[in-house]
């Protein structure tokens, strides 16, 4: 996708509205999604949550209800019904939209029935020494699916489909105990903190039987044949045994007949980590930048005393660009959330400048981000701003003039840029140019004599001449960023 210069959106936050109209909204939107730039949209799970209606999606209860079933205390998701989503997919594909489903493949929660497995408690913080011996519990692991009856799929899970869990109502206040289950390991080649992090939440579904493997890739198969989605961003991945996905992407392709996108979510903060899962998944899906992530994170909070020179630095976009999904903020990053590392709002222009107007990687722009959020939660009260205006700008050149030849000049600690130099199709020349300080120029190459540059941004309104021998002096204004295009 990133040598069409494709960019996608996270086309959903946490806190988006629950009125079941969201959906919908997808539809009518998807002209000016597509007039935009955007190429792809990863959309939320899809699917019913434990909480029914006012579930995000992540606390997955049934894989195959889309919302077509009375199931958790309503037919319809957090986004709508089954026959909205589809309609929703099918009106992005018109617009020439990939459409990228959220799999939530590690755990199951919100049971229907309980079981009285044999478990032995670990703590949640060391996954390696019991802290007690094995006894029965009682706990919600049989899934029987009475409101969709064995439509589409006739498996029922028990608790041997799963290999631990962490309620047992026999002792429900102690909420710091994972129980392994009877004869069960927790799943192997997963994250190592906590010593083996395959244990996230809810029921953890044990990849090493073969009967939950079977299932997980006949739901891929029959999602693709129902929604007709050109890939998936999947979960959580790093609680889930990694030997797995080449063996399940290699099914769902060849059963779609052909190659389809998958990005996973291994959120961690190292490059040498997510370059050991890439190969250990045989390169067959890419994975987010989190590194990179981190890297505006820090920047955005240091007030103009990061060393801009090293913003890429032990990120996959400057490593692995082939593998890099490179993102600004995410669901999980926002604040409240669970994973909350905001890339404060002065920044974000230039984190997306740099994700969107370099050749590397796949960039993936942020709804909230976009589109603006306001929300409130635990008692606080949260105003995302749109950066709407200048993305829409930075699309516009990341199709009309990022390609060719790119010179960096990563050679300040406050003022950065770099130039694409245009090729056949596209001709004419860009430079970019930022600074998380003060104001700064810096003299750049574009290999164009004598021509002309504006600032597409209109942060600078003086246009910027070139010299005989192709370079200028590019100026931007402190703590920003200005995009000169050839005119």
């Amino acid at each position: 996708m990133a040598d069409l210069n494709g960019v996608m959106m996270q086309y959903f936050h946490w806190y988006v509205p629950g009125d079941g109209l969201f959906w919908k909204r997808v539809t009518s939107e998807a002209n000016a999604i597509a007039e935009a730039g955007f190429t792809a949209l990863w959309l939320p799970p899809a699917y019913k949550g434990f909480a029914g209606a006012y579930d995000v999606g992540y606390g997955v209860y049934d894989l195959f209800d889309l919302g077509e079933f009375d199931q958790k205390g309503s037919v319809r998701t957090k986004y709508g019904t089954r026959q909205e989503y589809l309609e929703a997919v099918t009106a992005l594909k018109a617009e020439g939209i990939q459409v990228y489903a959220d799999a939530v493949l590690n755990h199951k929660m919100g049971g229907d029935s309980p079981e009285t497995p044999k478990a032995t408690p670990f703590p949640q913080h060391d996954r390696l020494n019991a802290k007690g011996d094995l006894h029965e519990i009682k706990t919600y692991t049989y899934f029987h699916f009475p409101g969709r009856d064995n439509t589409y799929s006739s498996f029922e899970w028990h608790w041997w489909h799963f290999d631990a869990v962490d309620y047992n109502e026999w002792n429900p206040d102690d909420r710091g105990t994972v129980y392994l289950l009877e004869g069960k390991q927790f799943d192997d080649y997963v994250a190592l903190e906590n010593g083996n992090f395959a244990y996230l939440m809810g029921c953890d579904l044990d990849f090493q039987h073969e009967w939950v493997r079977g299932e997980i890739t006949y739901w891929g198969k029959w999602y693709l044949d129902t929604t007709g989605v050109d890939g998936f961003r999947i979960d959580a991945i790093k609680h889930i045994s990694s030997w797995f996905f080449p063996i399940w992407i290699d099914e769902l392709e060849s059963h779609a007949g052909k190659d389809l996108f998958m990005v996973g979510e291994y959120w961690y903060n190292d490059v040498n980590t997510l370059h050991w899962y890439l190969d250990a998944v045989q390169g067959k899906m890419a994975a987010f930048d989190v590194p990179l992530h981190y890297n505006f994170h820090y920047a955005s909070k240091a007030g103009g005393f990061y060393d801009m020179r090293r913003i890429l630095d032990g990120t996959l976009m400057q490593q692995r660009p082939t593998h890099a999904v490179t993102l600004v903020e995410n669901h999980d990053s926002q604040p409240l959330q669970a994973l909350e590392s905001v890339v404060d709002p002065w920044f974000k222009p230039l984190a997306y400048a740099i994700i969107l107007l370099r050749r590397e990687g796949y960039p993936c722009v942020f709804y909230a981000d976009y589109y603006g959020a306001e929300y409130e939660d635990r008692g606080y009260h949260i105003v995302m701003p749109s950066h709407q205006w200048i993305i829409d700008k930075f699309l516009y050149a990341r199709h009309h003039y990022n390609y060719g030849p790119q010179y960096d000049y990563f050679d300040h600690w406050n003022t950065i840029g770099w130039t694409r130099l245009g090729d056949e199709n596209h001709p004419q020349a860009m430079a970019v140019i930022m600074s998380d300080g003060p104001e700064g120029s810096k003299w750049m190459e574009v290999g164009k004599p004598y021509a002309k540059f504006i600032d597409l941004t209109e942060h600078i309104q003086e246009p910027i001449f070139t010299n005989e021998w192709g370079w200028g002096e590019f100026r931007c204004n402190g703590g920003s960023v200005s995009v000169w295009v050839q005119v």
